[in-house]
């Protein structure tokens, strides 16, 4: 049958048969991880106890209210309607009305409440997953998709939102149904019941079938998505780029090959659990049948009345509504588990630690010492990107690095704000190792002004006051002002009220970069880490920048990264780097005068 299902639409199953036999791993280790994740949701959901009594003390009122009805029915058949007497029927024909009436009210009820109580506990998995996010260390978005971890913020969340808004009070519900139906359908006739819970071990089977083959295609599914939307975050991100080199087409035949996966794990995983309602309406009517025969021979025969009849087989359809619900809730609940697991894992994450931290009580100055360190980044094994770097910057000092893409420039800045800690050596700041201080101290004593400045999608106001949170809109025009970038920030349509879209496309390079030295400005750090600031700037632009990084860096230490060596004649010392050493150091007329590497690269820039 699947090859007749598989060959016409060309679909082929991403899973190996072999594995289909086996289940998706080990029992051990699937259990484990299931039930690490729902004690983890059930956490949150327990959070909320006094409501969530009351929720399932409706759903336990709504359940007896479905069961009392039928009975009544058959009340009314074998009391009023066989006999052709109808006096006080009409008090329990209100009765009856009453229990459905009762029945919608507490349906309404706990759905009310259970939607609130779920959307508490995922707004904190949603907070609790982001600010997670922003305690995690930089190694740690070296190694994810932007795309992958928005899939789980999004995506892995609503699959959670959705099993808890519904599925829960369902899957409750129904196991309460099933019990009450089943107790009270004993009562009735042991024979009939016994006919009804026929077909439980047949639903036993097909669900085990088919859920050992669901349970790893919907986890590949969630995969899947991630993939593809962390492709596409990338590939919109870098646009120009693909243009640039015209890589349509290989983008293209990328997103084919990753969406086609996505659309073979969904056909699947979708194929094998659409196969559970059909079975079990299958099992159900054959089910109904048995019963509806068997009961009706049994009443010929004077063994029950027609009423016991007329109530059993809306238990028996009452017996099989729930099985049929947990069966189309179960996909839901895979999907919600595999998201869950895939939110936990990330939550699991070690978060950026400070050990053995002391407060830093002195203002800091901004000397800064390197001795003898040594970095290499994670899954290097030999490779050093730097290697015995030792080093001092005097306070308000500016040191300019030089040396080819590679050399270990961009490193030293990010060890020196923590992004990284070295592997060897020390980094002292004011004569205090930085390891020993908490990284928001020390971050917050440091400013970047990049080569690719990032802008919020805010006002340009805020994007300033980004250095400083706290600063009066009089600060944030002030440090306008000494960036030379009010003049243009006059020109746009609402001033500093203008809100940039798209990363600030509606200005230029060199606007943005003017903004982007205007939010150091107002940070008033002691230490400035400067990264190829004026590169790809036009001459009439980069004489505005250097003449605002020359206030921004007034009584700074100061480190610049420069390829255009003109840019940094005014730096105090100069550091060259070689494949990840430290050639030469000194003033700039010292290294002139040695005749090395600085000098031959100056007089190949003709400066």
């Amino acid at each position: 049958m699947f090859e007749m299902i598989r060959k016409p639409f060309g679909y082929e199953p991403v899973i190996k048969k072999e594995d289909l036999r086996k289940g998706t791993a080990s029992k051990t280790d699937r259990a484990e991880n299931w039930q690490s994740t729902l004690r983890r949701i059930w956490k949150l959901v327990d959070e909320h106890r006094p409501l969530l009594i009351v929720v399932l003390s409706l759903v336990l009122i709504s359940s007896a209210l479905a069961l009392l009805g039928p009975y009544l029915i058959g009340y009314i058949i074998d009391e009023f309607i066989v006999p052709g007497s109808f006096s006080g029927m009409g008090v329990v024909v209100l009765w009856l009305i009453a229990v459905y009436a009762g029945h919608s009210l507490s349906l309404y009820l706990q759905n009310y409440w259970m939607v609130g109580i779920a959307q508490q506990v995922i707004y904190r998995m949603r907070t609790g997953l982001f600010e997670h996010l922003q305690r995690l260390p930089v190694t740690f978005f070296d190694k994810r998709q932007h795309g992958e971890l928005m899939s789980r913020m999004t995506n892995d969340i609503e699959n959670v939102s959705v099993t808890l808004n519904s599925s829960f009070i369902q899957v409750f519900s129904s196991i309460l149904t099933l019990t009450g139906t089943v107790i009270v359908m004993l009562t009735l006739s042991p024979l009939l019941t016994a006919l009804t819970l026929v077909i439980i071990p047949l639903m036993f089977i097909a669900m085990k079938w088919i859920t050992k083959r669901t349970s790893k295609l919907f986890k590949e599914q969630q995969q899947a998505v991630g993939d593809l939307n962390g492709f596409i975050e990338e590939t919109i991100s870098g646009q120009k780029i693909v243009k640039a080199f015209s890589q349509e087409s290989r983008v293209m035949e990328d997103f084919t090959v990753k969406s086609e996966r996505l659309r073979r794990t969904g056909f699947w995983a979708l194929t094998y659990s659409g196969f559970i309602p059909k079975v079990m309406n299958f099992l159900n009517n054959g089910s109904f049948a048995i019963v509806a025969g068997v009961g009706g021979i049994l009443a010929l025969n004077g063994a029950v009345t027609i009423g016991v009849i007329v109530i059993f087989t809306e238990y028996a359809r009452q017996f099989t509504r729930p099985l049929n619900d947990l069966a189309n809730q179960f996909n839901t609940v895979l999907s919600a588990i595999a998201g869950a697991e895939r939110v936990f894992t990330i939550m699991g994450e070690t978060e950026e630690q400070d050990d053995e931290v002391k407060n830093v009580d002195k203002q800091l100055k901004g000397q800064v010492v390197f001795d003898e360190v040594s970095f290499k980044y994670e899954g290097a094994e030999e490779e050093w990107t730097i290697r015995d770097i030792s080093f001092t910057v005097g306070v308000g000092k500016t040191a300019a690095l030089v040396g080819a893409t590679g050399a270990g420039k961009t490193t030293i800045m990010q060890l020196l704000a923590r992004f990284y800690d070295a592997n060897e050596g020390e980094i002292r700041l004011d004569g205090t190792p930085i390891s020993q201080m908490p990284r928001e101290t020390l971050r917050k004593q440091i400013a970047f002004v990049l080569q690719d400045p990032f802008l919020f999608e805010t006002t340009v106001k805020e994007n300033i006051r980004y250095g400083k949170l706290d600063a009066s809109d009089e600060e944030v025009m002030k440090a306008a002002k000494k960036a030379n970038a009010h003049d243009f920030i006059e020109k746009l349509p609402s001033g500093y009220e203008t809100v940039l879209e798209g990363d600030g496309s509606m200005i230029s390079q060199g606007e943005k970069q003017l903004l982007s030295i205007a939010r150091a400005l107002i940070a008033d750090p002691v230490i400035l880490l400067l990264d190829e600031a004026t590169s790809s700037i036009d001459t009439v632009t980069e004489l505005k920048i250097q003449e605002a990084l020359e206030r921004l860096m007034a009584g700074r230490t100061s480190f610049v990264i420069a390829h255009r060596l003109n840019t940094i004649r005014k730096a105090d010392l100069v550091f060259v780097m070689e494949q990840g050493e430290l050639v030469e150091a000194g003033t700039q007329r010292q290294l002139l005068e040695k005749g090395g590497i600085y000098a031959e690269l100056l007089a190949d820039a003709k400066v």
